[in-house]
């Protein structure tokens, strides 16, 4: 689901909120999400699941695989998300 269609499902549930105080709100979540990961903490939202960071080490024999020749890659940390049991059952009820 993309930002403004986030947007537009909020404003269905909550007709007396007009658009920018959505987009706000929207915009407000995303940023302290991104903020608290930069600070490396973990963030969690009951029922939805958990945003937190992995490092991957650094890999010294990677190949890039158009010329066959080794390249290194740096040690980074990713962003990965956890869904929550309840999240899980949700889903697979649906199918």
């Amino acid at each position: 689901m993309s930002r403004i269609k986030l947007i537009k499902k909020l404003k269905e549930k909550n007709p007396q909120l007009n658009k920018f105080e959505l987009e706000s709100a929207v915009d407000v979540f995303s940023k302290t999400v991104s903020d608290a990961l930069i600070s490396g903490k973990n963030v969690e939202i009951r029922g939805l699941g958990r945003w937190y960071l992995k490092k991957l080490k650094e890999n010294f024999n990677a190949r890039n695989p158009s010329t066959n020749e080794l390249i290194y890659k740096p040690e980074r940390v990713k962003v990965r998300f956890r869904s929550s049991k309840k999240l899980n059952k949700r889903i697979n009820e649906w199918k």
